[in-house]
């Protein structure tokens, strides 16, 4: 006589994996085609499906024979993780097509940004190259050289004022001729 799947799910919260096994060769087939029927994807069913038989064998003694039978239990089992691997999925599409999209978005901004900065950046050195000697070495070596005012005079051998001096008329200088490149182009 063939024992009746609620018997082998007691027997499974017992540690019997002969019963387990049974209980696999006996609803696998049914546990895939309900996975198969939510997912539409073979791997992924197959998947929910091991999740399946692996929650049955820790969970067997959550079985109760009083609200349904063996097959029936199992099958919502199934169903239900299924149903949540879809929307795991659904969800996981969703973020990464936000994010590639977001991607796109960023990468055409950082593009624009370079052009824009790569257009004010040969400006701005076509001013610091007007602006002349003493001054020019002095705001390239503060400015983008990154020396303070006290290491400018020690590096250029002169006194401190007159590191001073030269940043301070430099600078006066490079913004005459920032605005006046700026005036030219907006007319």
């Amino acid at each position: 006589m063939e024992i009746s799947s609620e018997e082998l799910l007691v027997n499974i919260a017992q540690g019997d994996k002969q019963a387990f096994g049974t209980l696999y060769d006996r609803t696998a087939a049914r546990v895939i085609g309900i996975c198969m029927q939510i997912l539409h994807n073979r791997a992924v069913a197959e998947e929910v499906t091991q999740e399946v038989f692996i929650e049955i064998w820790r969970n067997a003694h959550a079985f109760s024979p009083d609200k349904g039978s063996a097959l029936g239990w199992i099958l919502r089992l199934a169903r239900s993780r299924a149903i949540d691997k879809l929307r795991s999925r659904t969800a996981a599409l969703a973020r990464d097509e936000r994010d590639a999209a977001l991607e796109n978005v960023t990468r055409y901004v950082d593009v624009e940004s370079d052009a824009l900065g790569a257009i004010e950046g040969e400006h701005l050195r076509a001013a610091v190259d007007d602006i002349g000697e003493p001054h020019r070495s002095a705001i390239m070596l503060t400015y983008f050289g990154g020396l303070s005012q006290q290491q400018l005079a020690e590096h250029l051998g002169i006194p401190l004022g007159t590191a001073k001096t030269r940043v301070r008329d430099g600078l006066k200088k490079l913004k005459a001729a920032l605005h006046v490149t700026q005036g030219k182009e907006g007319r």
